[in-house]
């Protein structure tokens, strides 16, 4: 808890001098204690939370992530580093409907914890993306993203903090598309080329994926582009007919096709394992906070808070990790004791 007190005092306090609470402790406060009887007071928090600066939360959370991390005994993120945005869908102002405040998330896929969060001030989710990226080590890291993201800028990013990419690509970069289509085109008439499939059943459906990769021509003019992927998927619901799909990765290193699906799958733990909780468990998307900097700020000590619970031995789920925390103030404070 210590620890987590010293990350929180250096979030520089916006309110003037003749604030009566400590900001570090209502940071502290708002990320464990349940406070029922108001003290602080609500327009207290709301203050607080409204005022404060998310570029200095971002990097409260980057600073919480690596203390805990250390004292895990994980290291550096070596694995897939997933990121993605998320809407705060009820967390906008008068007349914003539409448009509410974005956060990004990057989400270490094998430890499901997050390694930096951002929100986007001008909701440009590519913008806000290179931002947090720049503030991160990611040698032996391979960057997923969605299709938005595969453009050379992000490409450039990633590369040049020592990391690789897969990016989804799509039809909104026309002509690397038509690069990658074409080229497995050509490997498919020649019969070129290894895959790796894998089937399962479940949840009254069934799935088949096959990947399979191609050297990218030397006329693909994108930063660092070494190859291309495909996903060719099919999936039948029991009764129903079998719906396929064929996704394209812009890679900058070449996988085994076994690798490539593993990768373009653990690329969806950030909404399983970040977006999802936030939202079932911490009710993210019917939050109304909505003033100034409330909401980005409110959702960073979210996702620090799901990092705490995701992190103790526990099995089980968060939902009833919070659950047994608010029963039992042995385990209460076993869950930060486990962060020592």
């Amino acid at each position: 808890m210590r620890a987590l007190m010293t990350i929180f005092r250096e979030v520089r306090d916006p309110r003037d001098l003749n604030a009566r609470h400590d900001c570090a402790s209502k940071l502290f406060v708002a990320e464990i204690v349940d406070l029922p009887h108001g003290a602080p007071s609500h327009d207290s928090f709301s203050r607080l939370f409204r005022l404060l600066d998310p570029d200095e939360m971002s990097k409260a959370i980057a600073a919480f992530t690596a203390a805990l991390r250390d004292a895990l005994g994980l290291g550096p993120v070596a694995g897939v580093v997933a990121v993605d945005g998320k809407r705060l869908r009820r967390g906008y102002e008068r007349g914003g409907k539409f448009m509410p405040p974005l956060m990004i998330s990057v989400w270490d896929a094998q430890t499901r914890l997050s390694i930096a969060a951002r929100a986007s001030k001008d909701k440009n989710e590519v913008k806000a993306t290179l931002d947090a990226l720049k503030s991160l080590d990611l040698k032996g890291c391979i960057v997923t993203a969605d299709a938005l993201h595969c453009h050379p800028k992000m490409a450039e990013g990633v590369r040049a903090q020592g990391g690789h990419y897969a990016l989804k690509l799509k039809g909104n970069n026309g002509p690397l598309h038509a690069r990658a289509v074409a080229a497995f085109e050509k490997a498919d008439a020649r019969g070129d080329g290894s895959f790796h499939e894998k089937s399962e059943n479940g949840h009254d459906r069934f799935e088949r994926r096959r990947a399979s990769l191609v050297a990218a021509p030397k006329a693909a003019n994108f930063p660092g582009l070494v190859a291309f992927g495909r996903i060719e998927s099919a999936r039948r619901k029991a009764g129903g007919e079998t719906t396929t799909m064929v996704h394209y990765v812009a890679l900058s290193k070449r996988l085994s096709p076994r690798r490539l699906l593993e990768t373009v799958r653990l690329h969806w733990s950030v909404e399983n394992n970040c977006h999802w909780p936030l939202d079932v468990v911490f009710h993210e998307d019917d939050a109304r906070a909505r003033k100034n900097h409330a909401p980005q700020n409110l959702s960073i000590i979210r996702r620090i808070a799901l990092d705490i619970l995701t992190a103790h031995p526990d099995k089980r789920s968060p939902a009833r990790k919070m659950k047994l925390a608010t029963w039992s103030k042995e385990f209460f404070f076993d869950l930060f004791i486990h962060m020592r």
